[in-house]
């Protein structure tokens, strides 16, 4: 079988991780096995215990906050090292369905894709509010304009990514990781599909976005990934490392650690 990892980042969100990981669907089409990996962010309460014994295969814990863009990075990069065949990530908070996981997989495993977003505005939307929609919408069209190519959600906390999507994706920032991730796959030629996703507001625990500080920090890492060259796919041979993630994981530092 094929080998489909799951990541799910989480900061403190012990009252919504357990479920997230229990709806995971653990194999796809009869084809894939699915395992769960959790990057717990430094959390304070109890997300890396529930986490594990929701079903987790795996729960890396941070010992301090870094932030969700650091988070992803790690979870990209053992994925890969793990010899994912496909990946998966997806928010712990409950806002994005876990039961479409194999709706993003399968147009990577037909070979039509290489990096696929679970897009909320081509799907149903339950209980966003009008301020986020509209921060939504104009982040996606800042991104659609950059990369002179409509895009429905630039936002989605709900992304596939084939093994060579996993190998080559560069993070340039701790924070977050939305924009910056996309510009960089799309500008390295990797192949881009948006599937129709139902999406809900989170009813339990609290988003760490505050909009001064969001603009304060994404901005100036949209403009650092823009000015840093990229080589596309065509003209490379087929990535093969752990993934090239931008900064040295800092695991072997000791700032991680294995929840067993």
């Amino acid at each position: 079988m094929m080998r489909c990892v799951v990541i799910i980042p989480a900061y403190n969100e012990e009252a919504a991780v357990g479920d997230v990981i229990r709806r995971v669907p653990r194999v796809i089409d009869d084809a894939v096995r699915v395992s769960i990996l959790v990057i717990d962010d430094g959390s304070t309460d109890g997300t890396a215990a529930v986490a594990k014994a929701a079903g987790a295969d795996e729960v890396i814990s941070f010992s301090a906050n870094r932030g969700l863009g650091a988070a992803i990075r790690e979870g990209l990069r053992l994925a890969h090292a793990r010899g994912a065949d496909v990946a998966v990530m997806i928010d712990a908070d409950g806002e994005y369905p876990p039961e479409a996981i194999p709706e993003l997989v399968r147009p990577i495993l037909r070979g039509e894709a290489d990096y696929v977003l679970g897009s909320r505005f081509k799907g149903t939307i339950r209980g966003m509010r009008l301020s986020r929609r509209i921060g939504n919408w104009a982040f996606t069209l800042l991104q659609a304009l950059l990369l002179r190519r409509w895009i429905w959600d630039g936002q989605t906390g709900m992304r596939a990514f084939s093994r060579e999507a996993l190998g080559d994706v560069e993070i340039v920032h701790d924070y977050n990781y939305a924009q910056v991730m996309t510009l960089n796959l799309v500008r390295k030629g990797y192949r881009l599909l948006e599937v129709p996703i139902a999406y809900r507001v989170r009813t339990t625990g609290t988003s760490f976005i505050r909009y001064g500080e969001y603009l304060r920090r994404v901005l100036p890492a949209m403009w650092k990934e823009l000015r840093r060259p990229v080589q596309r796919r065509s003209a490379r041979p087929h990535p093969e490392g752990a993934a090239r993630n931008g900064i040295e994981p800092r695991e072997a530092a000791g700032d991680a650690r294995r929840v067993v």
